[in-house]
């Protein structure tokens, strides 16, 4: 399915376009109700799964123990109700993506339950929830004052490599075409997009892409809605107030930033993203030689098979465009089963479709076997950043955790070459 989302469009009908109607494939339906109905049951398992299942562990202590956690200034049981006040204002995010996301597919918060191409209710598995949860959280990283520093290590490396290579991108008639795979919350293909580029980000999650097109498109204002993204965790915590900060999202306004460029005349892209197989849409002859530009973050690694992304990127990129990579090689696929960055859910992928085609097999490179691999497949490393070089970050990491995993992302640059 190829759809778009625009951040300069004002119609509703701007959310989802395309020439294939997910609702008209039983698959693809599939996949787009359960995401709908995941978030739908963020509310009732968040509390269900936190607090409850909590509540029914801590009474089932002796008494006297339980009594006195329950007193000041202790106080467990005030904590829980104050976590249940905030898993409602997660909550309330999920259910706006969920009302807007049904508006842009012409579907009904009631539908029939014999209808089965309308029914979205009670579809969703248990990791379809994970997803929901999860994707929640990542708005923390994305769309928050708070995960600048996260951002900035990832999505830093870009914005200056597109910078050095295009200096001049302003004063064509054309804007240069930067494409970004596995566009997540579409924070980067934001920032792309208002640093004067033609941003296209691919995405084929639904839990993605309908929290991006909320976020890009419905949110209030900046700092205008409430998230608390770490309080659902109970573990390696210094306080209650770390648990149960507050942050606010998002720290930027697309839809305000847009204005102010125009009201100022500063150069401002175009944005859109599109809903599809990243292998499927981008190795076919409609996207051949399209893009001067594209840009892998945390992605190379959720390929079963990297050299069919090598593949669509070499076909999708223009003769001497740049390929920028930022991630780690935390290889999906390995063991037999996805893996992902943040550690839950699914971040890349609806039931398995980041396969591509469906093929079997998967293979774990180096990233000196990645590096042969690209000039194997026809582009020449340019850039690759020493390994000392690289800086640490985490992935929706709460900075004040006793926990901390951190990546050391490689960076590195490769251009297609002409033959």
């Amino acid at each position: 399915m190829t759809s778009h989302t625009h951040a300069d469009d004002a119609d509703e009908a701007r959310s989802w376009a395309g020439d294939f109607d997910p609702l008209g494939d039983v698959d693809e339906r599939r996949v787009l109700f359960s995401a709908f109905d995941s978030f739908r049951q963020y509310r009732r398992t968040a509390h269900q799964n936190t607090t409850h299942r909590r509540r029914q562990a801590f009474y089932a202590l002796p008494s006297a123990y339980w009594q006195m956690l329950a007193e000041p200034p202790f106080s467990l049981l005030d904590n829980f109700n104050k976590v249940d006040d905030r898993i409602d204002v997660n909550a309330d995010i999920a259910d706006a993506i969920v009302t807007t996301g049904l508006s842009s597919f012409g579907l009904s918060a009631n539908p029939d339950p014999s209808d089965p191409t309308q029914n979205w209710h009670g579809v969703a598995t248990s990791a379809d929830v994970n997803k929901a949860h999860s994707t929640i959280r990542q708005f923390y990283r994305d769309w928050s004052a708070e995960g600048h520093a996260e951002r900035d290590v990832c999505y830093g490396p870009v914005l200056r490599d597109l910078e050095r290579e295009f200096p001049d991108r302003a004063s064509g008639e054309n804007y240069i075409s930067v494409l970004v795979p596995g566009a997540g919350l579409g924070r980067l293909v934001f920032e792309i997009c208002r640093a004067g580029f033609a941003a296209e980000g691919n995405e084929i999650s639904y839990h993605q892409l309908l929290a991006s097109s909320w976020v890009l498109n419905h949110t209030a204002g900046p700092q205008s809605h409430e998230l608390y993204p770490f309080a659902l965790h109970f573990s390696n915590l210094n306080s209650r107030e770390q648990q149960l900060r507050k942050i606010m999202i998002p720290d930027v306004h697309p839809g305000t930033e847009m204005l102010e460029a125009q009201a100022s005349n500063a150069d401002f892209g175009s944005m859109s993203m599109s809903a599809a197989d990243f292998v499927v849409l981008y190795n076919g002859p409609s996207q051949k030689d399209a893009f001067n530009a594209v840009a892998t973050v945390f992605f190379i690694d959720t390929a079963p098979n990297l050299i069919r992304y090598i593949d669509a990127i070499r076909n999708c990129l223009k003769t001497n465009g740049i390929w920028i990579n930022v991630g780690p090689l935390l290889w999906h696929f390995e063991d037999g089963h996805q893996r992902n960055h943040s550690g839950e859910g699914s971040r890349n992928s609806d039931d398995g479709q980041s396969r591509g085609i469906g093929e079997p097999g998967s293979v774990e490179l180096t990233e000196e076997e990645v590096f042969l691999l690209i000039e194997r497949m026809g582009f020449t490393i340019e850039y690759r950043q020493p390994v000392e070089e690289r800086a640490e970050c985490g992935y929706i990491q709460d900075p004040e955790s006793m926990l901390r995993p951190l990546y050391r992302p490689s960076h590195w640059i490769a251009r297609k070459n002409k033959s």
